[in-house]
């Protein structure tokens, strides 16, 4: 644990002395070095020190400003006046300080081949060069590990740094997959607010329309049917209204999720044939099997389904009556809703007519991993079913539908 908190706090350090100026940085490096330099001169004998000896010491410490920027010439040239310090010797060096950086730095910031160079350096010229100098075994051993911890601990740095940068990248690749997503769920959304809105519009203004042009006939001769036309409107009304507010409010990012009201649901059907009855269109419901609980998904599809059917019926069939019938199975959902008014042809006549509520309906069973058919009933008028599973492995498999009247 300690180890890997000094580890995080020296790739912070090395992170903001990297983010410097780097000429200031490797100056004040080279001052560093400079200081531990001087210390052999302040400790040399009489005599012991001549201009030769200086600007040799020098080749080791001024270099280390260019050491990022021209990093080979820097090595050699400090290798050089290391190896000549040495030999001079007036003054030497306990320490090749500027080496030390030198292949530190290396180790850092080198290419493969510099890297493998460097080490191979350490472990070929340094053993000889002891035993020329006639070091002891101590003194060896200290010769030959201070550089090769030097390299370990820049090895380190820059593995510790690249799998740094390797998490950052990971970290922003799932942030841009993350809004991606996001932003996808956001577009679903909105398409399934738009067909909802769809759903909502044609229903209640199908039902005015034809109340609306009800009305003038019933207003003097059955006074009390005109009025319940217009309260007929006023209802359709009143619940598109309700329903947009609803499905607006969710468009509002600011808006409390706890203070919208719930998506409509089966349960919510017979709601919906009572209200279409106030056309004169008669709707009968019949339910078939138990009824069990449903995804949310499923839910609002098979009463947008229902929705969208009785709204053909009443724009497009001059029917007279109809029926909604709800069959309950182990794994699906058969929604049908039937009317006796004129059927049509078949698929080719949605292509021709444009209209879009019965792909609307292809689509919502679709989404289900159901399936949806639409055309002339067998006894006559117009038929829809669809089939919503609510189990099994394949809900969501890609279905097949065949539509014939448009909204």
């Amino acid at each position: 644990m300690l180890v890997d908190r000094v580890r995080r706090r020296w790739t912070e350090i090395t992170a903001r002395l990297r983010q410097g100026n780097t000429y200031v940085v490797d100056t004040a490096v080279a001052a560093a070095v400079a200081v531990a330099v001087m210390v052999q001169f302040l400790n040399a004998p009489p005599g012991g020190v001549t201009k030769l000896g200086i600007l040799l010491n020098a080749g080791t410490v001024v270099p280390l400003i260019w050491r990022r920027r021209m990093l080979a010439t820097v090595a050699i040239t400090i290798l050089i006046s290391g190896i000549l310090v040495s030999m001079h010797h007036r003054p030497g060096q306990m320490l090749q300080y500027g080496g030390l950086v030198v292949i530190y730095t290396i180790a850092d910031m080198g290419r493969v081949w510099q890297r493998r160079a460097v080490l191979a350096v350490i472990v070929i010229a340094i053993p000889p060069g002891a035993w020329l100098k006639g070091n002891t075994a101590p003194e060896f051993m200290f010769s030959l590990l201070l550089p090769l911890t030097a390299y370990l601990l820049a090895s380190l740095a820059r593995t510790s740094r690249a799998r740094t940068t390797a998490l950052e990248e990971r970290a922003a690749q799932l942030e841009r997959e993350r809004q991606a997503d996001a932003a996808r769920a956001a577009v679903a959304e909105r398409a399934r607010i738009a067909r909802d809105m769809h759903d909502v519009l044609a229903h209640a203004v199908s039902i005015m329309v034809v109340q609306a042009e009800a009305g003038p006939v019933v207003v003097r001769s059955d006074p009390a049917q005109a009025e319940q036309t217009f309260d007929a409107i006023a209802g359709a009304g009143r619940d598109a209204m309700l329903q947009l507010r609803r499905m607006l409010g969710v468009l509002k990012e600011e808006q409390d999720i706890g203070v919208r009201e719930p998506q409509p649901t089966v349960a919510s059907i017979a709601e919906l044939v009572a209200q279409v009855e106030h056309t004169n269109l008669r709707v009968d419901l019949r339910v078939d099997g138990e009824p069990r609980p449903l995804p949310p998904d499923v839910e609002v599809a098979a009463y947008r389904i229902v929705q969208e059917a009785l709204t053909n019926t009443v724009k497009h069939a001059a029917a007279r009556s109809a029926a909604v019938r709800l069959e309950w199975s182990r794994d699906e959902l058969v929604v049908t809703v039937t009317d006796d008014g004129r059927g049509t042809g078949g698929a080719s006549d949605l292509a021709q007519s444009g209209g879009h509520g019965l792909i609307g309906i292809r689509e919502r069973a679709a989404a289900c991993g159901g399936a949806a058919e639409a055309g002339p009933a067998p006894g006559g008028g117009f038929q829809v079913t669809a089939r919503l599973r609510y189990a099994g492995p394949d809900r969501h498999a890609p279905p097949r539908a065949q539509t014939g009247r448009a909204a």
